[in-house]
Parts: structure tokens; sequence; C-alpha cells
């Protein structure tokens, strides 16, 4: 299955793009996605295992079965004040 992942701020910059798409086997999980994008290069092995997710624009766990054709969002840490 195809899955759509959007990375905002520092992700974007870590995995060198704002959206990649990832191909997964049919019982895939959120986590599993993130593993992948992981490995794809050394910048990206730097995005943190567990982050803050979003899975069709929903707050997530990361352990959320995925569909084909699901979007997947990687939620910086923000900071206010």
């Amino acid at each position: 299955m195809r899955i759509r992942v959007v990375l905002l701020a520092s992700y974007r910059d870590l995995a060198g793009a704002a959206e990649v798409v990832v191909e997964l086997p049919p019982d895939a999980r959120a986590t599993d996605a993130i593993a992948v994008l992981r490995a794809r290069s050394t910048r990206a092995a730097l995005l943190p295992e567990r982050p803050v997710i979003a899975v069709n624009q929903e707050y997530a766990s990361l352990d959320i079965p995925l569909r084909d054709g699901d979007e997947l969002a990687l939620l910086p840490p923000v900071a206010g004040g």
C-alpha cells in the first residue's frame, strides 16, 4: 500500500521534502512508516522514533493501522510563550 507522509517544519528539513510517498505492507502501522522514512537517509534517521502524528488530519497513536491512501503527518514539537 502507498501512504503519503507530510513533514512539517524541522522534519521537512531532515527528510529533504515536504511530502514523500512510502510503500508499506498491507498490515503496516504508523511506526512502520516512520521506520521506513528514517531508513531513507542519514539526515532522515534523525527523525524521532516516536513523533506526534496525525492520520488523515486527526491526532493518532503510533500503533494505528494504516490503509492505502492514508495521509500521515509528522508534527514537530512547538514552543510558545
